[in-house]
């Protein structure tokens, strides 16, 4: 299969790539630097010069492809929502009619249920998506329905060394001398690995073990949640660090509204990738990987 992916130089999209690449696919990814260009030629990949404002170009190369996957994404860029509904706009009307197309999304569209998990079939809003821009992104993807769309919702991506927010635990532990959490930091986070995560996505783009295709809305967690607290823990281990409680107030004054995403509960239910995909995560646990994997390695 001839695949485009955009994102293809960051951290979830570079592991994808290696994934397709080794499965026998070819891969066209979009770089808009000239060091994004070397790490996806480094990949195996070829470069498409052009970053997410440039429609004509996506559409060019959704047109000559067999698949697009849609990985590039900028959650803190207030902007993003702008420069993507555009590009989706680009991509979706490129790609021929029945193809797949994998659309990138997160489970931070669901609103805070407090430990509830949740099924794709969860009611969803801008209102109440801690994501809104990436809601809206899932609206208009699913309104293709001329191709075989997929919304994969993920849990906390983690693995190889990377995640933003991982690294941004550690590197704040290292700092300050302490790993901070919410209150009693009980509230349960889905993750999911990388390279688990990306075996999900090469299984939707080609029907995997279940011969599902197009299978609408995805979660994309291990089964078992992890308590906040427990992640902060491995992070302290990590960094020879201690751990403490900031209360709702305090975070908020340090992180503003990021603080009511860190102190969230919403466990995200996979049964839908399990059966249609045939989707078994085996990679380690994120407090093995952090405590004694890539994350100590590193």
């Amino acid at each position: 299969m001839r695949i485009f992916i955009t994102g293809a130089s960051g951290y979830f999209g570079g592991v994808l790539t290696e994934h397709l690449i080794s499965a026998g696919h070819t891969v066209e990814a979009l770089a808009r630097s000239d060091r994004a260009a070397a790490r996806v030629a480094e990949l195996g990949a070829t470069p498409v010069a052009g970053g997410l404002a440039d429609t004509a170009v996506l559409h060019e190369a959704a047109a000559r492809n067999d698949a697009v996957v849609h990985a590039a994404v900028d959650y803190g860029d207030p902007a993003m929502q702008d420069v993507e509904q555009p590009a989706l706009d680009a991509l979706l009307t490129g790609l021929a009619d029945g193809r797949p197309f994998v659309y990138t999304s997160t489970g931070l569209v669901y609103p805070d249920t407090k430990g509830r998990p949740v099924t794709e079939d969860e009611e969803v809003s801008e209102q109440t998506a801690r994501q809104p821009h990436k809601y809206l992104g899932e609206r208009r993807v699913l309104a293709a329905t001329n191709l075989a769309a997929t919304v994969i919702r993920a849990g906390l991506i983690y693995g190889r060394g990377g995640s933003a927010m991982l690294q941004g635990l550690i590197a704040g532990a290292r700092a300050q001398g302490v790993a901070t959490y919410v209150g009693d930091g009980r509230n349960i986070w889905s993750t999911v690995h990388v390279d688990d995560l990306a075996a999900l996505y090469a299984a939707v783009l080609t029907g995997g073990e279940g011969g599902g295709m197009g299978g609408g809305i995805v979660n994309a967690a291990t089964r078992t949640g992890m308590a906040f607290r427990e992640m902060v823990e491995a992070v302290a281990t990590l960094t020879g660090t201690h751990t403490a409680s900031l209360s709702l107030d305090q975070a908020t004054q340090l992180f503003g509204d990021l603080a009511h995403m860190l102190a969230g509960s919403t466990p995200l239910d996979p049964s839908r990738a399990e059966r249609l995909y045939g989707w078994k995560p085996a990679g380690p646990s994120l407090v093995e990987d952090v405590t004694r994997g890539s994350y100590a390695a590193a």
